[in-house]
């Protein structure tokens, strides 16, 4: 049974049946990678990571481009062998097996779910703002969920509009009734526009994507004059004279749940393989070319938000960019109406990229035969996977009842990182393949040298720029940062395994870097991270062996082989 659990499907170019409509061009690709990748970092989770990392959360913006480049690159090379919906978890089929592919597979549905909730929270928020500034007042208890305002009360928190909503929502058999009513309903239209089809999702999307990139600029370009140093280096009870980053290291590396997600877009879009005019060659440019773009942009408005308004103020706020005009910040209220506006529309896109990728992977799992056949039904003139676009719709919507941002940021990330330590480890076990003029290849360079010396190299260099939290990475139990001294620890001893490994084996390097790199960011994670991404993992796995390892076609043919 052991060795079933871990069989290798081969894929072919003609593996996807053709059931999808191949519409998709590179700039196509380019400007879905835009919308889910920008929209998810700046017009979301950015408050929430401004505020765990303070102004040197630039720093945790470079580590994770460099991840997530590196990253691209492994996805790159697996999109253009095997051009088929599914991902990650398609790559993870090919290279490390059935079971193995379950458990992406089963992490990509959390991803694309979980990253859809929290972007209609923050579509919420702005919805709301927007509406307040033209004279709409929505009750606060029908803004929010009901496990952010409890938090909020508890945490003693400075969002008075979460603070208001606990004490006036209305109650009924002693339950308040407290849940996010435009988060419902933009979830609801989403799920519909992606039932009417790719070509209609492409054209909604590459107008706004359009929009959202000129209200970024507009930020940028005005709040760039605004901009006050010192915000840069806030005084706080542990750096009272002003640091960069005021949480010390730790701090920066606690937002990395936050910061993660901002990138998470370039993954999304590998699942539009089957709906792309040549996967080979679009689908690597389009990735890395949005990938490169919302890098920059990242950074540059990062420095920006924190230059204008201190770090601390960014506690709860959900629409970030329209904060930093508000009447209790820079009093801009023609930029803070633009952004508002602008936003609504422009974070609309992100909903609709993470919509469009999840029935693509309940898809192609159903078409391994490891969900219901109900999962790989396409709609007949639409070209969709029409059963599985509204499942996702209803998996989407019933957790915005009862979960909250922070929740969902934190169980989203650790997902999709796992899913990219996977794909750039699985690279590292494809075999050599034909170069083909016009499809994009990988380039090998021997990690034999390059990698040992680049990681230790780089722990040398980390020992000097900060001796005293190598001088205390041993001391685990300390309280505050004795979880991220562990991690780092299982980091470290991992890592010079690996560069034996590639010693031995002649490893490629950038798979290599990607892989080093997307495990270094699952340091960030915390316990409660892990438990309930353990929790998700082991309901996936029950449902695997009472489902999946049954009907799975591999084990149906092997079965049929040997009757």
């Amino acid at each position: 049974m052991i060795n079933s659990l871990f069989r290798r499907k081969h894929y072919t170019e003609n593996s996807d049946k053709g059931q999808l409509n191949r519409v998709l061009g590179t700039w196509d690709i380019v400007f879905f990678g835009i919308a889910a990748i920008i929209g998810a970092g700046s017009f979301s989770s950015l408050g929430e990571a401004i505020f765990r990392g303070g102004p040197g959360v630039i720093v945790l913006y470079m580590i994770c481009g460099f991840a997530c480049a590196f990253t691209a690159l492994c996805y790159a090379e697996f999109a253009s062998r095997i051009p088929t919906a599914g991902s990650a978890y398609t790559y993870a089929y090919a290279s490390f097996g059935e079971l193995i592919a379950w458990v992406i597979g089963w992490a990509l549905i959390m991803e694309y779910s979980f990253g859809n909730i929290y972007v209609a929270f923050s579509w919420s928020d702005y919805f709301t703002s927007f509406m307040e500034r033209i004279g709409v007042h929505i009750p606060d208890y029908f803004t929010c969920s009901y496990s952010e305002a409890k938090k909020a009360v508890f945490n003693n928190s400075l969002n008075l509009e979460l603070i208001n909503a606990w004490k006036s929502a209305p109650v009924i058999g002693g339950l308040k009734i407290i849940l996010d009513i435009p988060a419902l309903v933009i979830n609801g239209l989403i799920t519909w526009l992606c039932y009417q089809g790719i070509k209609e999702s492409k054209n909604f999307n590459n107008f706004f994507v359009i929009l959202k990139l000129f209200v970024i600029l507009l930020v940028i370009a005005v709040g760039v004059s605004y901009v006050n140093t010192g915000n840069w280096f806030p005084t706080t009870s542990t750096a009272p004279s002003g640091s960069f980053m005021p949480n010390g290291f730790a701090g920066v590396m606690s937002a990395v749940s936050g910061v993660f997600f901002a990138y998470i877009g370039f993954d999304a879009i590998s699942v539009l393989s089957e709906e792309t005019k040549n996967p080979q060659r679009d689908l690597p440019r389009g990735m890395l070319i949005s990938l490169g773009l919302c890098t920059v942009i990242y950074i540059v408005l990062t420095l920006v938000l924190t230059g204008l308004v201190d770090f601390r103020k960014f506690d709860g706020i959900g629409d970030p960019l329209s904060f930093v005009f508000d009447k209790s910040n820079l009093n801009m209220p023609w930029m803070e109406f633009i952004v508002s506006l602008i936003a609504i529309v422009a974070i609309t896109t992100v909903l609709l990229v993470f919509q469009m990728g999840q029935p693509r992977i309940w898809m192609a799992m159903s078409r391994d035969g490891l969900l219901p056949k109900k999962f790989q039904e396409v709609h007949a003139t639409k070209k969709i996977p029409s059963f599985a676009t509204i499942v996702t719709g209803i998996v989407v919507g019933v957790p915005i009842l009862f979960t909250d941002k922070s929740f969902i940021l934190d169980f989203t990330s650790i997902g999709t990182i796992f899913a990219f330590v996977l794909v750039c480890g699985g690279v590292l076990l494809l075999p050599n393949k034909e170069k083909i003029k016009g499809r994009f290849h990988l380039p090998y360079i021997n990690g034999k040298i390059i990698f040992p010396i680049i990681f230790i190299g780089g722990l040398i260099f980390f020992y000097f720029y900060q001796p005293e939290f190598f001088h205390q990475l041993t001391n685990i139990s300390d309280p505050k940062d004795g979880e991220f001294r562990l991690a780092i620890l299982v980091f470290i001893v991992f890592n010079l395994a690996l560069c034996v490994l590639t010693f031995i084996k002649n490893l490629s390097l950038i798979p290599l870097i990607g892989l080093s790199s997307c495990l270094y960011l699952l340091t960030g994670m915390s316990h409660e991270n892990w438990f309930w991404f353990g929790l998700w993992f082991a309901i996936g796995l029950v449902i695997y062996f009472l489902y999946g390892y049954k009907n799975s076609k591999l084990n149906k043919e092997f079965h049929n082989a040997n009757s």
